[in-house]
């Protein structure tokens, strides 16, 4: 993830904004959010489509063509197609994830919520989600929008960002810390 005073965040912010603003404009926001996400879904799921964004080997019509069936298969069309498509032609396809995560910062911004972003080792459940939910609006006293996303690397526990506060209870960081503990006895 981009640092935040990154070139590459800037970028994202300026796309996102531009993105949230068109979307204003046409009072299309929880359905450009919905496409957005389907976006983003695909983006988490695949490899392959995370390898490509990343890639600065394929051109811009490549770049094109590639989003272009992306969007397709998902069935994401107008304003949110358009903006992706145009992203590709600008050759700035590095930045989607950060532009998605500002997006979605936006709109709970919007909406008067929070953002907090959740890696987990495995897709949560609805249950899971909700439950977290609950207990990230009682400690912060606000609503609390999730921006999920999944590492199998963690093994186990999450990791929970909310503005500049990080908890840590993965598998991974408790072993890390076995491991130096251990190192430091023996």
């Amino acid at each position: 993830m981009a640092d935040n005073s990154s070139p590459v965040s800037g970028l994202a912010e300026r796309y996102a904004t531009a993105l949230f603003e068109l979307a204003e404009d046409d009072k299309a926001l929880a359905e450009l959010e919905a496409d957005v996400g389907r976006f983003a879904t695909m983006h988490d799921q695949s490899d392959d489509l995370q390898s490509f964004i990343r890639s600065p080997i394929y051109s811009a019509e490549e770049q094109l063509r590639g989003v272009s069936a992306v969007l397709e298969k998902a069935e994401i069309k107008g304003l949110v197609a358009n903006f992706f498509q145009l992203v590709a032609k600008n050759r700035r396809l590095f930045a989607v994830p950060g532009i998605i995560t500002a997006f979605r910062r936006m709109m709970a911004a919007h909406r008067g919520e929070t953002t907090a972003e959740v890696t987990s080792a495995e897709p949560l459940t609805d249950a899971q989600v909700s439950a977290l939910k609950a207990a990230l609006k009682d400690s912060l006293g606000k609503d609390v929008a999730l921006d999920a996303r999944v590492d199998p690397a963690l093994i186990g526990g999450l990791i929970v960002k909310v503005g500049s506060r990080m908890i840590d209870s993965s598998l991974r960081t408790k072993l890390s810390s076995l491991k130096l503990a251990m190192k430091e006895v023996g």
